[in-house]
């Protein structure tokens, strides 16, 4: 991940005043006055900040559809409206390469906000960073995917309800309720997948990348990724030839990939291995034919845990 630096992120402040909905990220979102504006960083986040926020909040996502978020920077005016919003809402566990430079950048009596959600959740390490030594997008070693578990986007989605309340006490009680909502969801979602998958034959799956440990681990399965946590990393001959050996030994039917990167690997790798590829989606983004259609992360779940059981046959 390339880093940015503070002094870049202050030039960007200093622009962004004068400049506004210029370069791509939130495109023409603007801030809402009368309402709580929130600033997410990607998908999972914005989707639960306005399930929770409902009518009170204005919720602007800055990664747009159909974009990786590990390829994603702030322009000038995701810069303002992060700048401006009452509250800022990221991931963390270094999931976002430009977020400290942006953090450090804020004048010292900015009144943003600011919500962590992986502080919320106990975060696993990076098992792939230990074997290879990699750096990637991970921050000391931890994995910043923990939303792909729903018990761990329950609690993040916790987090979220009490940074609103902090920001606009005088809706408590509409927050709260929304998250008691939310909560059942994310409840029944769990129970579906712990029910499921605890009757499959097969516990191993392929991934494109490192991402499903957290889902592995509350489920029983095994993942082996091609890549390690970051999506766009590529494999070295040795990981290959690991890889095809877990299919060898595991018998795994399906290599799973992910919309918003390139599939070449994973249907080379499937080729190759006589076997067949599905999506799996680490829920980083959404494309704008999910978008169109009306995809939540629960819809988007439902369909990870569809093909999962198919998979795993």
């Amino acid at each position: 991940m390339k880093r940015t630096y503070p002094f870049i992120f202050l030039l960007l402040l200093l622009s962004a005043a004068a400049l506004t909905g210029c370069g791509k990220g939130a495109g023409q979102a603007q801030l809402q006055e009368g309402k709580v504006n929130v600033v997410t960083s990607f998908y999972p986040l914005y989707d639960f900040a306005g399930k929770i926020g409902g009518d009170h909040a204005n919720v602007i996502n800055l990664v747009p559809a159909g974009v990786e978020p590990h390829d994603w920077s702030p322009k000038s005016n995701d810069i303002r409206l992060m700048t401006k919003a009452e509250m800022l809402v990221y991931q963390g566990a270094g999931f976002e390469g430009w977020v400290d430079d942006f953090l450090q950048s804020l004048p010292k009596d900015s009144k943003v906000k600011v919500v962590e959600t992986s502080k919320s959740v106990e975060l696993m390490k990076d098992q792939e960073e230990a074997h290879s030594g990699s750096e990637e997008h991970g921050h000391e070693g931890v994995d910043p995917h923990a939303w792909l578990s729903p018990a761990n986007a329950k609690k993040m989605a916790g987090a979220i309800k009490d940074g609103f309340i902090q920001a606009d006490p005088a809706h408590k009680a509409d927050y709260e309720a929304n998250f008691a909502e939310l909560s059942k969801k994310f409840d029944a979602l769990d129970a579906s997948y712990r029910d499921s998958l605890s009757k499959v034959p097969r516990k191993e799956i392929v991934v494109s990348h490192d991402a499903f440990g957290y889902l592995c681990r509350d489920y029983g399965l095994t993942q082996k990724a091609i890549m390690g946590l970051s999506p766009d990393a590529e494999p070295t001959s040795q990981d290959m030839r690991m890889v095809n050996a877990f299919i060898k030994e595991s018998g795994v039917k399906y290599i799973f990939f992910e919309e918003l990167v390139s599939d070449k690997t994973a249907k080379t790798l499937a080729k190759d291995a006589g076997i067949q590829t599905l999506v799996l989606n680490p829920l980083e983004g959404l494309t704008e034919e999910e978008v169109k259609a009306g995809k939540d992360y629960f819809g988007v779940m439902e369909t990870n845990l569809q093909n999962l059981l198919k998979a795993l046959q």
